[in-house]
């Protein structure tokens, strides 16, 4: 799968139309996507369903709620994908940042025994920024089974609800 072209500009509005190749699946409130890079494999994020959302609190009562469900959905997903993935697989972090990106969005990275001991117990953005950048680490058709355990997991966790 090839993930370039326009829809990084707005990521919301491909997903909504269908042209966002990361999408995983459509959840309540948002969309699961897996994220543009992959040094921590399964690292994805929740997209709120309207661009002009920028923050949980602009959400009505219900929506937010729908929209930390889905949160804990995808969290939940990309740990049982983790735990099946790899052994050292350690927890999930979930983080609604929002410094960057204008629009509602939520973190999950997956944690692992295997990462550096400087940077294994602090927040991912201490990573060096080439693993931001470097295209060894960039998403890619060799994440192809990835996506579609987490994908899976989603389904499962949806009927099980």
């Amino acid at each position: 799968m090839a993930v370039d072209g326009d829809w990084r500009t707005d990521r919301i509005g491909s997903a909504l139309r269908g042209q966002n190749p990361t999408v995983l699946r459509r959840l309540d409130a948002g969309f699961a996507v897996i994220g543009d890079v992959q040094f921590l494999p399964g690292y994805s994020v929740l997209l709120v369903d309207d661009p002009k959302v920028e923050r949980l609190s602009d959400l009505p009562r219900g929506k937010r709620l729908a929209f930390l469900s889905d949160m804990d959905r995808l969290g939940e997903a990309v740990e049982r994908a983790s735990q099946r993935g790899d052994s050292a697989f350690r927890r999930v972090n979930l983080e609604i940042l929002g410094n960057t990106d204008g629009f509602l969005h939520a973190h999950v990275w997956p944690r692992f025994e295997w990462e550096p001991a400087e940077l294994v117990g602090g927040p991912v953005w201490r990573y060096p920024r080439d693993r931001w950048t470097d295209q060894r680490y960039a998403l890619g058709p060799q994440h192809d089974r990835l996506r579609q355990t987490i994908g899976d997991e989603l389904d499962r966790l949806r009927s099980a609800s």
